[in-house]
């Protein structure tokens, strides 16, 4: 809706080439950690319009022959049953997903390492279902005195107690399913292991944002602080960097911070540091793809507002602090932007106030904006999806696509077999209502062959939506954001 602001394919090209010269550069293996999101980078998708979600994976394609795939997982989240939120699913079994997404795509995975193992019991577990699937597993342990006493770190009871991992191919790509999974004392691990063995190996980090040639305050690296704010994360000014080139360049405050600290780890395993700054560490392309600034600036404006409201809901729902809502908000005065520059939540709450009920907004991709409400067949978020697909594929509003004769026994179902109270239609049961009706209804057909166009459209509910809807929502790839209140 906001036009293309990214070259995809551009971004390709060049960030496999980058890396191809960074790895020429080393001369010998290259252990490249991937921070962020490696398959299904929506939030790079969301702020950098033309950016599609797999590309980090498509330009590795690009260099398969040489790539080899390493996965690191902390023992200690999959012990606590850690959770994904963008997918809503455990690190462990996000692991296993990643491994068959790598497999079937051509990639070689060549083993899962265990970080920080303990002994745990749900870790040796997963270890056992991983060797049953045929991959190789590797422990490595926690270091006291880590990531502050190097003397130690570096050493054999240190890295040195960690489990060799055989790789074989020069470019080893260590991923992970969520941050804090160890991936970067992974890759130092390895470097001292190979270079025990005489083998020469380099590090290098692949990291989307924030983007190092963009400035400080530009809305694309604002919102990527908003993606973390939770984490306390900050974006500032590379002081290595500016010191070392005299070139101001953005990247955030646990790398800077760390610097220092890796610099006295490579000279121990290296003999020296072949980076000044954790700029020069990055091999990121991405800024030098952006085509059109402003498309790229409004997008992460609304990304900015998206992460604001649900903070809001997770402040509500008592899984977010205080101090993350307050980040968000000056968040949003940094980029210049309030929330009512979200259209779709004004005509979401009128529509809640003249109804005295729930309801919900939806702009379509060509900028008209549509509203559901609450009924006693259809929940609000049901009915703005009926709406919709009767709008995108011309059809008329007042069109009934799902017969009574099918809505009947499903509400049947729910109230006297299920024990729901509510016997409206939570919208995954309104599609499936919608897929049965298409078999007779050549609207409803017409209607179900919309979805597709629903990716990337804006919704606003006046009320915190059920699980089930929000999952509805986040499949059809719909950006969705609620008011933090619950139905009355």
């Amino acid at each position: 809706m906001n036009g293309i602001g990214f070259d995809n394919e551009r971004y390709l090209q060049t960030q496999s080439e980058h890396i191809r010269q960074r790895l020429s550069a080393f001369g010998g293996k290259l252990y490249l950690e991937f921070g962020g999101k490696l398959y299904d980078d929506y939030h790079a998708a969301r702020v950098l319009p033309g950016f599609r979600p797999d590309s980090k994976l498509r330009m590795l394609l690009q260099l398969k022959d040489q790539v080899e795939m390493v996965i690191a997982i902390n023992a200690a989240d999959i012990e606590k049953n850690k959770i994904r939120g963008d997918l809503g699913i455990t690190y462990d079994r996000d692991v296993i997903r990643l491994i068959d997404v790598f497999r079937g795509l051509g990639l070689y995975v060549s083993s899962v390492v265990l970080t920080r193992f303990g002994g745990q019991t749900a870790a040796k577990a997963f270890q056992a279902r991983l060797e049953g699937m045929g991959v190789r597993v590797y422990h490595h342990y926690p270091i006291e005195g880590y990531p502050s006493d190097t003397g130690r770190i570096v050493s054999d009871e240190g890295y040195g107690r960690n489990d060799y991992i055989e790789t074989t191919r020069e470019l080893v790509v260590v991923t992970a399913p969520g941050p804090g999974s160890g991936k970067l004392a992974t890759c130092l691990s390895q470097l001292y292991h190979e270079h025990q063995r005489g083998v020469r190996a380099g590090y290098a980090k692949f990291e989307t944002f924030p983007i190092w040639t963009l400035p400080l305050n530009h809305p694309v690296n604002l919102a990527y602080e908003a993606a973390t704010a939770d984490l306390n994360d900050v974006n500032m000014i590379d002081p290595f960097h500016l010191e070392a080139y005299g070139v101001t360049t953005v990247n955030y405050n646990r790398d800077v911070e760390a610097f220092p600290v890796l610099v006295a780890m490579f000279e121990k395993i290296l003999g020296e540091c072949p980076y000044k700054s954790p700029t020069d560490m990055g091999v990121n392309m991405a800024g030098n793809c952006i085509t059109d600034d402003e498309v790229c600036r409004e997008a992460s404006r609304q990304e900015i507002i998206r992460r604001y409201y649900d903070a809001l809901c997770d402040q509500k729902k008592g899984k977010a602090t205080d101090d993350t809502v307050r980040k968000l908000e000056l968040l949003l005065k940094k980029a210049g932007v309030d929330p009512s520059a979200r259209r779709v939540v004004e005509p979401a709450l009128r529509r809640a106030e003249e109804t005295g009920l729930p309801a919900a907004a939806i702009q379509l991709p060509d900028g008209r904006i549509l509203t559901g409400k609450t009924s006693n067949l259809l929940g609000a978020s049901s009915a703005l999806l009926l709406n919709a697909l009767k709008a995108l594929g011309g059809l008329p509003d007042g069109l009934h696509l799902i017969a009574p004769a099918v809505i009947d026994p499903i509400q049947h179902l729910k109230v006297d077999h299920l024990g729901n109270r509510n016997p409206r239609l939570h919208t995954d049961e309104t599609l499936i209502a919608l897929s049965i009706s298409a078999a007779t209804n050549p609207a409803a057909e017409l209607a179900m062959e919309q979805l597709g166009r629903l990716r990337g459209c804006d919704v606003h509910s006046s009320v915190i939506l059920s699980p089930v809807d929000e999952r509805t929502f986040k499949r059809l790839g719909i950006h969705l954001t609620c008011e933090p209140r619950y139905k009355g």
